[in-house]
């Protein structure tokens, strides 16, 4: 651990915990709490929170308990975390005990949600913990009522700043590997730098963590401070938020543990307050306006969850309202994995009557179109109760006719939620009109600013048959401008419209030919799919034959469209029943390596409520407007990976004059950042080219062995690669534009000193660019070749030709940079070997540098040291040894000697030889042991018996039992 990381991080963060009433242990003093340094849980104080929370419960059943929570049999750590969670804050855990009615079930309290004082906080800090596979030492595990329930990991704030985030989670997969018990329990995981701060969950990707920007219902301008950590801590950390976020804000979703992101959490708690403290029905309501793509079906299970556990609520019934089938299966589903019992959808509009009925407890699902009256009878009052919550999903389209008018009648004292991610402020239409004021609002930009979402970006490429700039009702009037009013407007009724125009033959050829060639130049290059939208199902059709003769077999596409009774020819053989079209959308959903259906046509189908990540770009040749255009274009926000930094909007209408009418609905601070025109980034793309080039100032990019050893600093190095990354994503949004055309040259120097520079420096991911996108990394790797110039992988000091690689180098300073970093990568990556051994030369090469940098050698005198420390390594790799041992037994009596120097040294020799053969005789006859967990939990235990044996100290002992059980497995593991 880095002295910043100490300093800066870690203590601030547990000096913020016990301000908050936490109590701080360090690993050393929490060692006498457990039974032995390999458990993860206090069991102490698991058992004394049992007994007070649970008065009536024997110490029998107490046992129980205990060795239920530390005993979990699971297929895997994820049915092992989720089943712990159904435990901890579930259904929980029962057990049988006679109160004095006879023995029946009762079900045991593990934390005091209600008086959260009452529950044990400690927080720990550099707490070792060892088993068979090894020893890990978590920087802060938050355990509460003994358990621990929350990892932190600490950044340097100098480690480079695309990297925290990465190497913090990156340490968690570390230490399930090492020690998945501790993971059985733990709900959140936190990666913190001070500066920067995320939080996730078990077996999310870094992509995935998200920040937490706000301390609700703490307010921002009551905290000390505004850095990222302490918001986080406040927001997340405070007794009664941490395990109201654990209890009501996490599900599993499939196979996803997800917990709610700030925004979420707030507007379920600003809901909560709002039904629980308002009596009239027609307060307790209102609006959530959460931007499209920031995950608003969850906040509406987590507010369901939540009014479930709400005793003054008695269990009030839930009536989840959509308009369109699709999104009433959808969000039924997602209630379904997300664990919540029991929700029915309305099968017709008899049994939606039936389902009102049903009364507390019930959760109907069901659509607007099933509040329909008929004509001789009005739609009935079916309830009066107020213990009614109506959530209605996208609650901008459906609410402003008489099925909504119908189902207020239908149940007239009932809450009414609406959730929104494109709300309608008009005098006759108005979201907050029909629901109430808003709860909450999280806008397009501030989804975008957390990485919620990636930004919009807007291309035009009309068509030549289409007169750029001009409408169709100007390019009418121009044509037909000698006739009266009343006589355009009868031509313009019966033969002027936009599908007249936009499925003209030549243009519709014209539009296909340019999205295959775009969609393959700039889209399925980097491994996305997209959606073209046509004006028409017929249209739509014809696309699909035009894209797919152009495309020539490169990528699949599919027609979803809705089915017309009369529909004939090609039309009708577009038909397609709903299990085929979930079927289309499941292999759309799909990376394109493993299925090649890359583009979906429509006409009005997935426009709303579709959420497919891997959909960068949306083809659109068809009249969108108001709310259905900012719907439309939000397919393409979501966040897919790493490289996904923008969705992109292709216009071959001219949609954007619609855009302005659209967000004259909408406050402008609301929709600011709903889209960006591609010239937008221009701006950007020469701020970052300058910013990439700074680093070579006065130095030809041409000179690539000058221009690489500028870069021989690793904050240097860092720095650099940052900025080059952010040109490359510049150049990655406006290529293949000619516009990017005068930055293309250096981006490829740029590109080939940055491949040279990790290789020089033996980076690991030395011929790995993917990160800058595949355009760029095409182009880069396109000019190295074109220049013969082989920025290879990195070459390991062992490697016969190392010798040649260093000396093809015309510098001396070069070369010895090279060398260092070559011999530093060797030394990481056989550490583990002989990790003494290692240790000592790390130390040399850190002298040496240190000797050349205040002139105590010469560049010359350097280069020699570095050949002897590789002559080292290579004796060491190829077997030889100082001690007289074998290459196996060597690294025992190398750790021996520095944990015991007291010791004789024959002494020591002769334990090495001895534990070496002890263990090769004990794993060599098992060819897959590293698997087996009985197996290496006995020899563990009979290693530390050995060691004892041989008059070690139980922390000797300890300490050598975990080092030697992990070189076991790097000597007899599986290659």
């Amino acid at each position: 651990m880095s002295p910043l990381e100490y300093t800066e991080v870690e203590l601030p963060l547990i000096e913020q915990l016990k301000q908050l009433g936490y109590t701080h242990k360090t690993g050393a003093e929490l060692d006498s709490e457990r039974s032995n340094r390999g458990s993860v849980v206090l069991e102490e104080r698991i058992s004394k929170t049992i007994r007070q929370l649970n008065p009536w419960i024997d110490g029998l059943n107490v046992d129980k308990v205990v060795k239920q929570l530390t005993t979990l049999r699971s297929e895997d750590n994820w049915h092992a975390n989720k089943d712990m969670y159904d435990w901890l804050f579930g259904e929980g855990i029962s057990v049988m005990q006679d109160l004095g009615s006879g023995k029946k079930n009762h079900t045991v309290q593990l934390f005091d949600f209600d008086n959260v004082e009452q529950n044990d906080f400690l927080v720990v800090n550099q707490l070792s913990i060892v088993n068979a596979s090894g020893s890990i030492r978590p920087d802060i595990i938050l355990f509460i009522n003994g358990i621990p329930l929350v990892l932190i990991e600490c950044k340097s704030p100098k480690v480079q700043v695309d990297k925290q985030l990465p190497e913090g989670v990156r340490q968690f997969e570390r230490y399930l590997k090492t020690n998945d018990k501790l993971f059985w329990y733990n709900q959140m995981l936190i990666v913190t730098s001070r500066d920067r701060a995320r939080i996730g969950t078990i077996f999310a990707k870094a992509q995935h963590y998200g920040l937490w920007k706000d301390s609700y219902p703490l307010k921002l301008e009551e905290l000390e401070s505004q850095r990222p950590q302490d918001i986080l801590v406040a927001g997340t950390l405070r007794k009664e938020v941490i395990l109201d976020l654990m209890r009501n804000f996490i599900v599993f979703d499939g196979k996803v543990k997800k917990l709610a992101r700030y925004q979420q959490y707030r507007a379920v708690n600003k809901a909560m307050e709002r039904i629980l403290t308002e009596t009239k029905a027609s307060k307790r309501g209102g609006v959530v306006w959460h931007t499209q793509g920031s995950g608003k079906s969850l906040t509406m299970v987590y507010l369901a969850m939540k009014l479930r556990r709400q005793p003054t609520l008695e269990n009030p019934m839930l009536v989840i309202v959509t308009d369109r089938q699709d999104l009433d299966d959808q969000i039924t589903q997602t209630f379904g994995q997300a664990g919540f019992p029991n929700p029915t959808q309305a099968k017709s509009v008899a049994d939606l009557q039936i389902q009102l009925q049903k009364g507390p407890g019930a959760t109907v699902m069901t659509l607007i179109q099933k509040f329909k009256g008929n004509e001789e009878n009005e739609f009935p009052i079916i309830s009066e109760s107020s213990n009614i919550i109506v959530m209605t999903d996208e609650s901008h389209r459906s609410q402003y006719k008489g099925l909504a008018m119908n189902m207020r009648k239908a149940l007239p004292n009932a809450t009414f939620i609406g959730f929104t991610g494109t709300p309608i402020e008009k005098k006759k239409r108005s979201t907050t009109g029909k629901f109430g004021a808003y709860i909450d609002k999280y806008t397009i930009e501030q989804a975008v600013e957390d990485g919620a979402t990636v930004p919009i970006y807007y291309e035009s490429r009309l068509p030549n048959l289409q007169v750029k700039g001009e409408s169709l009702d100007e390019l009418f009037a121009r044509t037909f401008h000698e006739y009266d009013e009343e006589t355009k407007e009868k031509i313009k009724q019966k033969y002027v419209n936009d599908q007249l125009l936009l499925t003209s033959p030549d243009r519709m050829r014209e539009i296909a030919l340019d999205i295959v060639k775009h969609f393959e130049e700039k889209i399925l290059i980097n491994g996305y799919k997209g959606q073209v939208v046509a004006v028409s199902r017929t249209a739509a059709v014809l696309y699909k034959k035009l894209i797919d003769e152009y495309s020539m077999g490169n990528f699949e596409t599919a027609v979803i469209i809705s089915s017309g009774q009369n529909d004939e020819g090609e039309l009708a053989d577009y038909h397609i029943s709903k299990e085929e079209e979930k079927k289309l959308i499941k292999r759309f959903k799909q990376p394109f390596e493993e299925d090649k259906l890359a583009i979906l046509i429509v006409c009005d189908k997935l426009l709303t409520g579709f959420d497919v990540p891997i959909e960068q770009v949306m083809y659109l040749d068809r009249p969108l407007k108001e709310h259905t255009l900012l719907q439309a274009i939000a397919r393409t926000n979501r966040i897919y990976d790493a490289n996904k930094s923008y969705g992109l909007i292709v216009d071959y209408f001219g949609v954007s004059r619609f855009l302005d009418q659209a967000l004259e609905i909408f406050s402008s601070n609301d929709v600011k950042g709903a889209l960006h025109s591609i010239d937008d980034e221009l701006p950007r793309l020469e701020q970052r080219h300058r910013a990439a080039l700074r680093f070579f100032d006065t130095q030809k990019l041409s000179d690539f062995e000058r221009c690489v050893l500028r870069l021989v600093e690793e904050d240097v190095r860092s720095d650099f690669d940052i900025a080059y990354k952010r040109f490359a994503e510049s150049m990655d949004k406006v290529l293949p534009s000619p516009k990017a055309e005068r930055f293309v040259n250096d981006l490829k120097q740029l590109g080939t000193i940055r491949q040279m520079a990790k290789s020089r420096f033996s980076i690991e991911d030395g011929m790995d660019i993917s990160d800058c996108g595949e355009k760029v990394r095409q182009l880069v790797h396109s000019y190295l070749d074109s220049e013969g110039i082989e920025a290879r992988d990195p070459v390991s000091i062992l490697d016969v030709s190392f010798k040649e690689e260093v000396e093809s180098n015309t510098l001396p300073e070069t070369k010895a940079a090279q060398m260092e970093h070559a011999i530093k990568k060797e030394i990481s990556v056989r550490m583990d070997e002989d990790e003494v051994f290692y240790t000592s030369l790390k130390q040399k090469l850190e002298e040496l540098i240190e000797r050349y940098k205040e002139r105590q050698l010469t560049i010359f005198e350097l280069l020699e040291q570095y050949d002897e420390v590789v002559g080292k390594i290579a004796d060491k790799v190829s077997g030889e040894t100082s001690s007289g041992l074998s290459y196996l037994q060597e690294p025992y009596y190398n750790k021996l000697m520095e944990v015991c120097e007291a010791r004789e040294e024959y002494e020591l020799k002769e334990l090495a030889v001895d534990l070496q053969e002890f263990i090769e005789g004990k794993v060599s006859p098992i060819s897959d042991w590293t698997t087996k967990t009985n197996f290496k939990r006995e020899l563990t235990s009979e290693l530390k018996i050995k060691l004892l044996k041989s008059k070690m100290n139980m922390d000797q002992a300890n300490l050598l039992t975990g080092y030697f059980s992990s070189l076991a497995e790097i000597q007899y593991g599986e290659k």
